[in-house]
């Protein structure tokens, strides 16, 4: 038969555990809040998942950094291309955006957020959802490309 005391200490370790992570969890919330409203951080992309074809498991460090005047996206593309560059090197989706629309949204413990290059021809709109642990998503539409999406992290470098 199990006592009083021996199922305190039973449950005290779980308890425990259980609000170190809720904890955690808060100051997760809190720190991505901070990095979002600031418009300092990094998404760092895991893999890739074309319109057509498998995911992509992305080995070498591909990411999208967002400061307070700039956008810098250094990611690679899978997928159908409806027009060829003329140089070889811009196959990727590699630029650098000084003038952008960025528009924040927090619904459902999440933050989406949209943004629109001006002065980048290739790419229209990429949509990023950030959620409250610092996983995210990115969603890239192109005027030349099929939409390619990423998965991946929020940093803070």
């Amino acid at each position: 038969m199990i006592t009083a005391i021996s199922l305190r200490r039973l449950l005290l370790p779980v308890l425990l555990i259980s609000s170190f992570t809720n904890l955690e969890a808060q100051s997760d919330t809190a720190v991505v809040r901070q990095q979002v409203e600031a418009r300092k951080y990094t998404f760092i992309a895991q893999n890739a998942m074309p319109m057509r074809g498998r995911t992509v498991q992305l080995t070498s460090l591909y990411d999208l950094k967002i400061t307070g005047d700039s956008v810098i996206s250094a990611l690679p593309y899978y997928g159908r291309a409806y027009s060829a560059p003329v140089n070889p090197s811009e196959n990727g989706l590699n630029f650098t955006s000084v003038s952008f629309d960025y528009q924040v949204k927090y619904r459902k413990k999440r933050w989406e957020v949209s943004i629109k290059p001006k002065d980048v021809q290739r790419v229209s709109e990429m949509n990023l959802i950030i959620y409250s642990n610092g996983r995210a998503s990115l969603q890239v539409t192109s005027n030349d490309r099929q939409p390619i999406s990423f998965n991946g992290v929020l940093s803070s470098k």
